[in-house]
């Protein structure tokens, strides 16, 4: 059974989460009661097949009846391959010899609906790729099939990565689990609403300027952001080739660590990926960042930054501090400039690259008639085939890079980009961890911003940097609003150095915070579906 599922219906919801009323933050052992195996993270979901508790097929189960149950609410899911993804729980069953040595084995995930998937239609939730079916996987999707992991379907997200609220896919925008009348941030809130939701105990995204920190911090879940290369791209639709990059979202930053271990590493058909070592993640998460050195720029939070959330960061800071890190001041005078330099750089790359859908090569054309020339037909299909936003897109970044603006706009973008870069080298000369909060806000309503572009854009102002720079960051949940809405802390590090950056948020959420609560808005008294 392969079902493509599009329908978002309405709804909304009051939802509760344990949380310490005054501080925020999630109540340290106050775990929800386990209810199976979609309350467990991967780590134990693999472990428990490998002892022979459960079968893959019943873990497998599991989860599609959870999507069964609630996906018609969230729409976090655009396909859901069943038969297949049953199928190949039922292949894992029957070798038991060999799960030991799977590091994934039974673990079922799902995949951003621009990665890639043999045989499963990938869309980047745009009618411009209806029908497309590629016939290979992108090298992320094929190193979980050789771990064992199981893939259950792919997530909506919007329209070519493009966004901040998963409302610009074609298929309809996805809703936030811990409230139903708010966005779970994009581009990759599918894959973030799935997991937080407990549909699949992990994900894949992908990231351009934020499409992975910014949904996780609006969901409560953990968003890695690695350094660009060090995940081969091979597979993903390319957005802006000099800032994308597939990155995992997951319950727990162990499980993050754990899916680092199987994407990370140089791939022969990626020229952008990078042949450093691959060390081993969940080892470096020892629970310790006593004498660590944590920089805090000030002055960027000093406008802009919802108070909740500014509450939820300082609160965040002090606990680092109490753990026995150093956390000090730094600036990064260029910082300011990202969002216009990121809005430069990604358009243009994405004009680039989206050249190449017109009518001919793949998916969707526009119906023509015998007296329409080719040029009709292209303008017809690109018109009718992307979304606004995408067209928006392409449109700025022809213009930056046509003759007379090129050195204005495209240039001056790409010098002031190095000018970042190097704020962010000279601070880790003596600091091992940047911290700042991941959004802004928390998690905004739905069509709240949909006719604000600036707004929107706004949405990454904390997170374009990291993509400009090639650093890796990670975001982990830091507490609640009262409204009972995400927030989301955002740790960055040196180069390639994503162990440190790993063990400072583990660490954190050992101390601090429990993930195992399920989103009130889809408590089984008020569920949909």
């Amino acid at each position: 059974m392969r079902r493509t599922l599009s329908e978002a219906p309405a709804s909304s919801g009051s939802p509760e989460s344990s949380v310490d009323k005054d501080s925020g933050q999630g109540v340290r052992g106050q775990a929800q009661p386990d209810s199976g195996p979609t309350t467990w993270t991967a780590e134990e979901l693999r472990s428990a097949v490998v002892r022979g508790d459960v079968s893959a097929t019943e873990v497998c189960q599991a989860s599609l009846e959870r999507i069964t149950e609630v996906n018609q609410t969230l729409n976090a899911f655009t396909t859901v391959d069943a038969d297949a993804a049953l199928a190949q729980a039922a292949a894992l069953d029957r070798d038991r010899t060999a799960l030991a040595k799977l590091p994934l084995a039974g673990v079922p995930i799902a995949i951003k609906d621009n990665l890639c998937t043999r045989g499963l239609a990938t869309t980047a939730c745009s009618r411009i790729l209806t029908g497309f079916v590629p016939p290979y996987d992108a090298t992320v999707v094929a190193r979980l099939r050789a771990a064992g992991a199981v893939i259950i379907g792919k997530t909506n997200c919007d329209e070519f990565a493009m966004g901040s609220s998963t409302e610009n896919s074609a298929l309809g925008p996805t809703r936030n689990p811990w409230a139903l009348d708010r966005t779970p941030g994009g581009s990759s809130g599918g894959s973030a609403a799935a997991v937080a939701a407990r549909l699949v105990p992990f994900a894949l995204g992908s990231e351009t300027g934020g499409s992975v920190r910014q949904p996780a911090a609006m969901c409560g879940i953990v968003g890695l952001k690695p350094t660009y290369g060090r995940i081969s791209r091979y597979g993903l639709l390319a957005f802006g080739s000099s800032l994308d990059q597939v990155a995992p979202l997951t319950r727990v930053v162990r499980d993050a660590a754990l899916l680092m271990g199987t994407l990370a590493g140089a791939d022969p058909r990626d020229a952008t990926s990078a042949s450093e070592p691959v060390p081993d993640y969940v080892a470096a998460l020892t629970g310790n960042i006593r004498g660590l050195r944590i920089g805090v720029p000030r002055r960027l939070l000093e406008t802009g930054v919802d108070p909740e959330v500014t509450a939820r960061f300082d609160a965040a800071v002090a606990a680092l501090r109490d753990l026995g890190a150093s956390v000090t001041d730094v600036e990064l005078p260029h910082a300011r400039y990202a969002i216009p330099v990121y809005y430069l750089v990604a358009t243009a790359e994405a004009s680039s690259n989206l050249a190449r859908y017109d009518g001919v090569r793949y998916g969707y054309r526009a119906p023509t008639d015998e007296h329409d020339g080719l040029t009709k037909m292209y303008s017809r299909t690109r018109d009718t085939g992307f979304g606004a936003e995408v067209k928006r897109r392409i449109m700025l970044g022809t213009y930056v890079l046509s003759a007379g603006y090129y050195d204005a706009y495209y240039l001056k973008a790409q010098q002031v980009r190095t000018l970042i870069r190097r704020d962010y080298e000279q601070a880790f000369d003596t600091l091992n961890v940047l911290v700042l909060p991941t959004s802004p806000t928390p998690a905004f309503r739905l069509g709240e911003r949909v006719n604000d572009p600036l707004q929107m854009y706004l949405a990454d102002v904390f997170t374009v940097s990291a993509n400009l720079a090639g650093i890796p960051g990670v975001s982990v949940p830091c507490g609640f609003t009262r409204d009972r809405l995400p927030v989301g802390l955002q740790i960055l590090g040196r180069p390639f150095d994503e162990a440190t950056v790993l063990r400072v948020g583990d660490a954190y959420e050992r101390a601090f915070m429990q993930q195992r609560e399920e989103p009130g808005s889809l408590s089984r008294s008020d569920r949909r579906g």
